[in-house]
């Protein structure tokens, strides 16, 4: 029903057969067929494809995606290229140029980081055109939650990064397995100055995996 092609397919097969989840499945067919739905069906799990689950370094947690014409292809915070950057994503790119100097990039397209091993991995996973949160309460939560438990659970250190009141709920299911949790506020506009900007999160991430015997993240997206 679902194929991801590595080893996430093992890990969430039990998922994509809950009740829940096909009850979720048949909203979408009926969603997809009489309304403009984002991102395209085909990139709905395009986070958990660019970047397996013993690849995963770092999780940077969204809400649900972008709800604007050619913006969602299924990584949190990411747009297609030729697409205008989102403000929110301006503000990231402000803080790894505060952090490291990085230049701001000419698009906002992330998958660079993705294969990095950053998920980026918004809890819920589609949203009609134009109706932002639309999508909430149909069932997309119970799959991300099973997702970043799963992610808890490895043995192997992490870091998450919870930017904003949505993300900051999902510390109760990491906390106590020895990952480090960053938090913060959005980095939307309406928040980014009230301490996103200058929480130098992407340095410490990388202390933090230097320090368990990981390579660093290259963060710079040209």
């Amino acid at each position: 029903m679902v194929r991801i092609g590595n080893d996430w397919d093992e890990l969430l097969k039990d998922e994509f057969e809950t009740p829940r989840y096909l009850a979720l499945r048949q909203f979408l067919i009926q969603e997809y067929r009489t309304a403009t739905v984002y991102p395209a069906a085909a990139d709905l799990f395009n986070a958990l494809k660019a970047t397996p689950y013993q690849c995963v370094r770092a999780v940077i947690l969204g809400q649900d995606p972008y709800h604007g014409p050619s913006q969602a292809h299924g990584m949190c915070f990411s747009v297609q290229r030729g697409v205008r950057t989102p403000p929110s994503l301006v503000n990231i790119y402000k803080e790894l140029n505060l952090e490291f100097g990085y230049p701001i990039p000419d698009h906002g397209n992330l998958e660079a980081w993705a294969k990095e091993g950053v998920l980026l991995l918004n809890t819920i996973l589609s949203v009609r055109a134009g109706s932002p949160m639309s999508h909430v309460g149909k069932g997309w939560e119970d799959l991300t939650d099973a997702i970043i438990l799963k992610l808890a659970q490895r043995e192997t250190p992490m870091v998450f990064l919870l930017w904003g009141a949505a993300a900051g709920k999902k510390a109760p299911l990491i906390e106590g397995h020895g990952h480090l949790i960053l938090r913060t506020v959005h980095p939307s506009p309406l928040s980014a100055h009230r301490g996103f900007l200058g929480c130098d999160h992407f340095k410490k991430a990388n202390a933090f995996l230097k320090a368990h015997g990981q390579g660093e993240i290259n963060w710079q997206i040209v």
